[in-house]
């Protein structure tokens, strides 16, 4: 008996996987773009099902094209000839998985896809099968071997269903149009949902920022940015506009007869780092580490004007990291 090397046995396993994927995409044709479009014009929701190992794989491709924008869910193929059938209606769109395409409990679903004129999507190895013949789109998966050939368990095919399913999510969040913001909506909790919150979510408003005018004297200034305890203090134009900054470098740098200057003279033009409002959080704190120069606050400026101001600490208070 030959030497057990685990090692060997994954490089093989996810070789053969990996190889099978290449095929898949190699072989991805007008089907693909078909499923796309009927899924972008269902007017009524996305239903996965399956059997087994496929039917978990329908349900994590369920969960993906919901966090995506698609109203998307999962009914289990026998629990669908028990009443679930109920569940689907005439303007849904059916995706059914099953390597062989010969699963005797898809039956019901495909006769009930049949008989009200639903559409009917198969991913499926067999394409001359009792589903793929059924179907209105064949997205057909190499019937490649499965990673344990001689058991023939569930390995590849599965692993093929998945990644059909992601590239569809994928291919139909695109077509719509779907932009982080609004993947946001699916995924308020979590490090995604810190990662995708705004600026103005995490901003501080105008109570508390420190501002003053160009003409105000050092000494005032400094108590603002005193109160404040950003450790910045903004100064503005006659029209209410940003026009510099001064932080604890700028004090530093006119120490020499500091009182007797006004915030303009001694505030630095800019400042360069400004964010809007509805930037993405993960997009500020890039910001901030990105130097020249890093900074650890940034003024939120909407219309030109300074609405809020942002600190790093909000960023990690929220998870944004």
């Amino acid at each position: 008996m030959s030497e057990f090397n685990a090692i060997s046995v994954g490089r093989r396993v996810l070789t053969a996987e990996a190889d099978a994927l290449s095929q898949l995409a190699a072989e991805l044709g007008e089907s693909f773009a078909q499923a796309v479009e009927a899924l972008f014009d269902a007017k009524g929701r996305v239903v996965l099902t399956g059997i087994g190992k496929s039917g978990h794989v329908a349900r994590k491709i369920a969960a993906t094209l919901a966090s995506t924008g698609s109203v998307a869910m999962f009914v289990h193929a026998t629990e669908a000839s028990h009443g679930d059938l109920g569940m689907i209606g005439a303007d849904d769109v059916i995706l059914a998985l099953s390597k062989t395409g010969e699963t005797r409990e898809l039956a019901d679903v495909i006769a009930y896809a049949v008989r009200f004129g639903i559409p009917l999507i198969a991913i499926t190895a067999v394409a001359d099968s009792a589903l793929g013949r059924a179907a209105d789109i064949v997205l057909q998966i190499p019937d490649a071997p499965e990673a344990a050939d001689e058991l023939n368990a569930p390995t590849t095919s599965t692993t093929l269903q998945m990644a059909l399913g992601d590239a569809l999510a994928v291919a139909l969040l695109e077509r719509r149009g779907f932009k982080p913001q609004d993947f946001r909506v699916f995924h308020p909790g979590g490090k995604l949902g810190a990662m995708l919150r705004t600026v103005g979510d995490l901003m501080h408003g105008t109570g508390e920022l420190p501002l003053v005018g160009a003409a105000t004297p050092m000494n005032e200034a400094l108590l603002v940015m005193t109160e404040k305890r950003w450790g910045i203090v903004g100064v503005t134009g006659p029209d209410g506009a940003l026009a510099g900054a001064i932080t604890d470098g700028d004090l530093r740098r006119h120490i020499d007869g500091l009182m007797g200057k006004t915030a303009g003279e001694v505030m630095t033009e800019g400042p360069k780092k400004t964010v809007p409002p509805g930037m993405l959080a993960s997009e500020a704190l890039a910001l901030m580490s990105d130097p020249p120069p890093a900074v650890t606050v940034l003024f939120v400026i909407d219309a030109g004007k300074p609405v809020g101001i942002l600190h790093i600490h909000d960023l990690l208070r929220a998870g944004v990291m």
